[in-house]
């Protein structure tokens, strides 16, 4: 058993954590479940923190340069929002509305597993945010919604999913936080993989994801990158959970478990380069080669593009939707798979 930390401020300088030495070691050269079941035996057990020690570990985790409450449903990037909230004083309590307090935010809601720990306080997926935005949200997944039935200040919607394969009432955060949120998911699946087959949540089937959040996540996680925000929440809470979402610390491993090319071997290829830029794909290779096919997948799995070049370079207009691609190039077993973000 690790011993319980205590929660208490450090110099700046001890809060760059980063992985020790060899902390992802067993995962090296893994792909698909074995890879998943790696990171498991990496990032578990870890340090549990009580329920009400939130409120403390949120004054670590989630603190803006200006002391302020780093409220995710709120924030205005690069812009200013509509209010802030003060650590201790701004802890809810009732609320009658928007900016009156911020509370703590299961973004993977605690009905979905039964208010148990070690979930229901374990950091990598709990967030302060405004206590009427949450409970706007409710127990709603997260998804795309293009006919809110309710708006929050910084833009947050509910309302009837707009995501293909995706039904019901569901709640869209802002574009800057999809992909936080997203890795969390990602993360809740791999710390408990093994209790997950007993969730009731309307996400899940057998403890796995539904195909449509699958692809949905995966979308969120590839159009909003890891960002300097997400490093530090990081490092703090690997401060006090002495564990890490490894999906923060290594963006590709989510393609590697997850997806309909989850476990697909990428391999170096030193007579073809492909990349995306400005609407295009450019293919570079070594020497002349005659009708090279490329077929490039959506996250879903779906053929967006089949084709054949010639010669020792190429340019192919791509005007897909944002999100992340695979492009496998040339045939049987020398075919390369290439993963880009439009």
């Amino acid at each position: 058993m690790r011993r319980l930390l205590l929660l208490v401020p450090l110099a700046p300088s001890l809060c760059l954590a980063q992985p020790p030495p060899g902390y992802y070691d067993p995962a090296a050269g893994l792909s698909g479940e074995p890879l998943r079941a790696a990171l498991y035996d990496i990032i578990s057990p870890h340090t549990v923190i009580l329920y009400n020690q939130l409120w403390n570990a949120f004054s670590r985790t989630d603190r803006r340069s200006d002391n302020t409450v780093w409220d995710i449903y709120s924030d205005v990037p690069s812009g200013t929002p509509p209010y802030v909230f003060q650590f201790v004083s701004d802890q809810c309590g009732t609320y009658d509305g928007e900016g009156d307090c911020f509370n703590r935010e299961h973004s993977f809601p605690v009905s979905w597993f039964n208010d148990v720990p070690p979930m229901n306080s374990d950091l990598f997926h709990i967030y302060p945010t405004d206590g009427w935005v949450n409970a706007q949200r409710g127990s709603w997944p997260y998804g795309n919604v293009n006919a809110p039935t309710y708006t929050s200040s910084n833009g947050g919607k509910r309302g009837p999913c707009s995501w293909p394969g995706c039904s019901g009432t569901v709640f869209e955060p802002i574009d800057a936080y999809k992909g936080d949120l997203a890795r969390g998911h990602f993360y809740m699946l791999t710390r408990y993989m093994n209790e997950s087959v007993t969730w009731s949540a309307p996400i899940l089937s057998a403890g796995e994801f539904f195909s449509w959040t699958e692809s949905l996540l995966l979308a969120w996680h590839a159009a909003d990158p890891v960002s300097q925000k997400e490093l530090a929440r990081n490092d703090s809470i690997f401060l006090i959970q002495g564990n890490r979402n490894p999906y923060i610390d290594n963006p590709q491993w989510v393609h590697s478990i997850w997806g309909p090319l989850a476990g697909l071997d990428e391999r170096t290829a030193d007579d073809v380069r492909l990349w995306y830029a400005d609407g295009e794909l450019n293919i570079v290779r070594v020497g002349q080669y005659d009708r090279l096919p490329i077929e490039v997948l959506d996250a879903s799995g779906r053929n967006v593009l089949m084709t054949e070049v010639n010669g020792d370079q190429a340019v192919l207009p791509f005007e897909a939707m944002q999100g992340l691609y695979v492009a496998l190039v040339g045939r049987g077993p020398d075919r390369k798979a290439f993963r880009f973000i439009r």
